[in-house]
C-alpha cells in the first residue's frame, strides 16, 4: 500500500461541507455504544431528562427513589430517565487493485463517499471508524470523535493508493473478530472477488451490524467499448487471459455482470442488508445529498 499527498478539496471542499452539517446517519436499529453520546434512544438509563416511574424492587438503586411520591402516597416508586448513547458508524473500504479503474476512479469515489459519511458521523458526535481492505485488513483510523479530527480523517483518506487482490471473506471474518460491537456497517467496495462475498457477509450478520452495502463501479465496467484480439490480465492476481472480443461475447460479459450484481443485491436484501449501487459517474453531490438519503442511510 502506497500513498500520496493531496490537498483537502480533492475529497470535499467547504461549501459541500456545509451542505453536510444538515445531515445525519440513520440506524435501523437502536444501537448502543460504549459511552453516552448526543443520540438518544428509548433506552431507560440515568441521564437528566426524566422518562417514567416503576415501582421499587429491592436491588433498586436508591438515589432514584422519588421521596415526594413516598411521602404523599407512603409507596415507592423508581424514576426513570431516558438513555443517551453513542453511535458507531463504521466504514469498511475496498482499496483492492479492482478499485484502480475508471475515470474518475472507483478508489477515488468511494473515497469521497467515506469521506463525506465520516465527517457527517464526526459532526454529530457518532463514534466513527474507516478501515481499508484488500487482501487484509490493509489501514485504520479508528475510534474518532468530533469536528475537530475531520482534517486528520481526510488525510488519511487521501493517504490511501488501491493496491493488491482482494479477498473479501477474509477480512470479514478479521473485522468481525477485531470489531464486536453493534453499530452501522456500511461497506463500499465493487464486490469484484474471485472468492465470492457470501461467507465474509455472513461473518459480519453473526456480529447484528446494521450493514450497507453500497456497490461502485465504473460505467465502463457496465458497457465496455472493446474489439479485436486482445490479451487481458487481472489487476489483481496478474491472471492472463487471450480472447476475442465479439459482439456476442460483450452481451455475454454483460448478461453475466448483470446476474452477479442481482445475486448481490438479493442475497444482501434476503438478510436484512440495505444494497445500494452507484456508478462513478453518477454527480457526487447527488449520490450523497439525493439518493442515499432516499435508501435510508441518511436523513
Amino acid at each position: 500500500m502506497t500513498t500520496t499527498t493531496t490537498t483537502n478539496g480533492d475529497l470535499l471542499d467547504p461549501e459541500f461541507m456545509a451542505r453536510l452539517d444538515q445531515l445525519d446517519i440513520v440506524s435501523r436499529k437502536i444501537l448502543a455504544g460504549k459511552m453516552r453520546g448526543e443520540r438518544r434512544t428509548k433506552r431507560r438509563g440515568e441521564s437528566v431528562e426524566f422518562a417514567d416511574y416503576r415501582n421499587y424492587v429491592p436491588g433498586d438503586d436508591l438515589r432514584f427513589l422519588d421521596w415526594n411520591i413516598y411521602a404523599r402516597l407512603d409507596q415507592l416508586f423508581l424514576k426513570l430517565f431516558l438513555q443517551e448513547e453513542d453511535l458507531v458508524v463504521t466504514v469498511l473500504l475496498d482499496v483492492s487493485k479492482s478499485m484502480d479503474w475508471g475515470d474518475p476512479s472507483k478508489a477515488l469515489y468511494a473515497k469521497r463517499v467515506a469521506a463525506a459519511l465520516s465527517y457527517i458521523g464526526l459532526i454529530n458526535y457518532d463514534r466513527v471508524s474507516v478501515y481499508g481492505y484488500a487482501d487484509d485488513l490493509v489501514c485504520e483510523m479508528a475510534g474518532l470523535r468530533g469536528r475537530r479530527l475531520t482534517h486528520r480523517l481526510l488525510g488519511f483518506l487521501q493517504s490511501i493508493e488501491p493496491g493488491g487482490p482482494s479477498h473479501f471473506n477474509n477480512v470479514c471474518k478479521q473485522f468481525a473478530i477485531r470489531c464486536p460491537n453493534k453499530g452501522v456497517l456500511i461497506i463500499l467496495s465493487d464486490f469484484f472477488d474471485k472468492g465470492g462475498f457470501e461467507q465474509g457477509i455472513r461473518y459480519l450478520l453473526g456480529r447484528k451490524y446494521d450493514i450497507y452495502a453500497v456497490q461502485i463501479l465504473s460505467p465502463d465496467e457496465l458497457e465496455p467499448e472493446l474489439t479485436g484480439d486482445l490479451k487481458l490480465r487481472d489487476s489483481e492476481d496478474d491472471d492472463l487471459a487471450e480472447v476475442t472480443i465479439s459482439r456476442a461475447l460483450v452481451n455475454r460479459y454483460k448478461q453475466n455482470l448483470q446476474a452477479y450484481c442481482q445475486e448481490l443485491r438479493e442475497f444482501c436484501t434476503r438478510r436484512g442488508i440495505c444494497y445500494l449501487f452507484t456508478k462513478t459517474d453518477l454527480p457526487f453531490d447527488q449520490l450523497v445529498l439525493s439518493y442515499l438519503r432516499q435508501r435510508g442511510l441518511l436523513k
